[in-house]
């Protein structure tokens, strides 16, 4: 299957919601297709290139997916931790077995909803991928776009997920405090 249709599926599959915030792959492939590829002169060497205007459409459509990714990943992880922080309240001062069991079925609605933020991230990075992949194709400029892209890629917020696996850990903490202990 090929990867837009693969991104277009894990995306109807995600939350409802969530589907304008991920990377609009199927426009990023359009301004690929909009860049004339590299040509060869006469005795068969490239020819130099500046960035005509059709990259630069790539470049800023590229820049403008990357925050929007960032901006939808940090607000999530924001309300995350806050309400991590109210679970863990809650968790504290149960009392009786119908609000455990009410609390233990909502820390694993939120518990779901993190491990989605984690698929969003997986699914945004393996689409930038596949894009620059095309744009190298299209314009033998593969170090120039990976270059610039990935070191700040591999910095953005959506690829950095380790407080998101500690929000998930604590999840997974809570809920075996509030478990009854298992009898051998």
């Amino acid at each position: 299957m090929k990867h837009g249709k693969k991104h277009r599926a894990e995306v109807a599959k995600s939350l409802p919601e969530w589907r304008d915030e991920f990377m609009s792959y199927k426009a990023l492939k359009r301004e690929v297709k909009l860049i004339n590829p590299i040509r060869f002169n006469s005795n068969g060497k490239k020819r130099s290139r500046s960035w005509p205007t059709e990259e630069m459409g790539f470049a800023l459509l590229l820049a403008r997916e990357l925050d929007k990714i960032n901006t939808f990943y940090i607000d999530k992880e924001e309300d995350y931790i806050i309400g991590f922080r109210e679970l863990e309240i809650r968790a504290e001062n149960v009392n009786g077995n119908e609000e455990m069991l009410e609390l233990q079925k909502e820390i694993l609605g939120f518990h779901s909803e993190m491990v989605m933020l984690l698929h969003y991230s997986v699914i945004n990075f393996a689409g930038l991928m596949k894009i620059v992949k095309k744009h190298k194709k299209r314009t033998d400029a593969y170090t120039s776009v990976y270059s610039f892209y990935m070191p700040r890629v591999l910095q953005q917020p959506f690829f950095s997920t380790d407080l998101l696996y500690n929000l998930i850990r604590g999840c997974e903490e809570i809920l075996d405090r509030l478990s009854p202990p298992s009898h051998p």
